[in-house]
């Protein structure tokens, strides 16, 4: 027996020829497909591919539903826009209407006003009026010339004229008449206006004033002052002029009676005349 017959021996055990022959087996089967495999996937390389012509008809048909979609935001952004400048058209129209509507109401505050202050004037204006009228009867009546007083141009005469006249009791034709009357006496001074020198004009203007009547300073202007009046329709507060209407040269004060009373000349003064002695081109009113 050999030394070494009791050593255990290492290798291996063979493998047997049959269990060697079905691994080669299996191992050439798979190499087999595979390969047949790699021939089919070559030959399918090779075909065209057919199912990608559709594609195009999904693209046309994904294109087709985005422009619509496009569209129809579009016309939704279009609606939107429409509306708001329809809100906003709306809201401007309101406000402009209150503000006209605002305006119109001020407006008919306005006139309603003014028509109040016109009738309130009216009335006043023909209380006055009917108060002048009145009162221009009464200074009428009461001065007529008494006795043979005749309204010379001397100062004796203006004294028997002075005392035909009545002085005005109260009222705007009276205060003018009082006030021309206190002056009778004064003297004459071309372009005097007072208080105790006057020229015609500035002394019919001075007069004027006591009834808050502002006239111009020239005779010539003062002729054309008011309102014309016929000489046979006279009223006391009439102002008198001679020559013509707005070239007059001289102007004096009816008081009533067929007298007027004036700052006649540096001769006389302010006196009392008789109209008759001395007619009139004209007249107007003032008051």
């Amino acid at each position: 027996m050999s030394h070494t017959a009791h050593i255990p021996s290492h290798r291996k055990p063979r493998r047997s020829a049959s269990k060697m022959a079905l691994r080669a087996g299996v191992a050439g089967g798979v190499l087999s497909t595979l390969a047949v495999a790699g021939a089919a996937g070559t030959a399918n390389a090779a075909e065209p591919v057919t199912e990608t012509i559709e594609l195009p008809t999904l693209t046309a048909d994904l294109s087709a539903q985005i422009a619509q979609s496009a569209d129809a935001t579009q016309q939704t952004a279009d609606s939107y826009e429409a509306r708001a400048q329809q809100e906003a058209a709306a809201v401007k129209a309101a406000k402009q209407a209150a503000k006209d509507q605002k305006a119109a109401e001020k407006k008919a505050e306005a006139e309603q006003k003014a028509k109040a202050e016109a009738e309130a004037k009216r009335k006043a204006a023909a209380k006055e009026r009917a108060a002048r009228t009145t009162e221009r009867t009464q200074l009428s009546t009461s001065s007529a010339p008494s006795g043979g007083a005749t309204g010379g141009s001397s100062s004796s005469g203006s004294s028997a004229s002075d005392n035909s006249v009545s002085t005005p009791s109260s009222g705007s034709v009276s205060a003018v008449i009082s006030f021309l009357r206190a002056q009778v006496g004064d003297a004459y001074v071309m372009g005097g206006t007072g208080p105790n020198s006057w020229d015609c004009s500035g002394l019919v203007q001075a007069a004027f004033k006591q009834a808050n009547i502002n006239l111009p300073r020239t005779s010539q202007a003062q002729s054309t002052a008011g309102t014309p009046v016929s000489l046979s329709n006279l009223q006391v507060g009439d102002i008198l002029y001679w020559g013509g209407a707005g070239s007059a040269y001289h102007v004096g004060v009816y008081i009533g009676g067929g007298q007027y009373l004036d700052a006649a000349n540096p001769s006389k003064g302010v006196v009392i005349q008789d109209l008759s002695g001395y007619p009139a081109s004209g007249a107007v009113r003032v008051l």
